[in-house]
């Protein structure tokens, strides 16, 4: 297992990764660093936490987006190739509680 060592708001973490997705995990690390220098520029300096909640949020945001169009193209196909859609949403829910409850816990701190 490789160890790759990534900055994100100035703070280094060492995390580890299957070989050969060094690139991937420094990519995502950037996209993420990048995310927090946009929130820092807009709204000022705000709580580690704070900042990594927000990152998080606006990741989810873009992944909604892509799935909503994803699912828009899918919903254009024939209803028998269709996969299961009460499936979905009862999993998506879920997730989006799980979402709410980890913002909850962060704003708290």
């Amino acid at each position: 297992m490789a160890q790759v060592t990534i900055r994100i708001n100035g703070y280094a973490y060492t995390v580890g990764c299957e070989d050969g997705q060094e690139p991937h995990l420094t990519q995502m690390a950037a996209d993420i660093e990048q995310r927090i220098s946009s929130i820092k520029s807009i709204g000022g300096q705000s709580g580690e936490a704070r900042l990594l909640m927000l990152a998080a949020l606006l990741l989810a945001d873009e992944l909604h987006d892509l799935r909503s169009n994803a699912n828009a193209a899918a919903d254009t196909r024939a209803p028998e190739a269709r996969p299961e859609t009460g499936e979905r949403r009862a999993r998506l829910r879920r997730v989006a509680a799980r979402a709410e409850e980890i913002a909850a816990d962060l704003l708290d701190q």
